[in-house]
């Protein structure tokens, strides 16, 4: 059996989730600089972030419904 959380608790998770999209839209914005600059290494530092922000975003957004 499912419990909603309480609206104190949604309103945390909706903080949550508005942080890791924030993280999301930074790492968005940077991707490019680094693609011009030729630097693999952050390209792949961004990519691995872009996936862990995102896919904990998805599923702190799964709690709110």
């Amino acid at each position: 059996m499912l419990v909603s959380p309480c609206p104190a608790a949604k309103a945390m998770i909706r903080n949550l989730v508005q942080g890791q999209e924030a993280v999301v839209r930074t790492a968005r914005k940077v991707f490019p600089l680094a693609e011009k600059a030729g630097d693999e290494a952050t390209c792949d530092l961004l990519t691995q972030r872009l996936n862990v922000h995102e896919k904990t975003a998805w599923m702190l957004r799964s709690l709110l419904e």
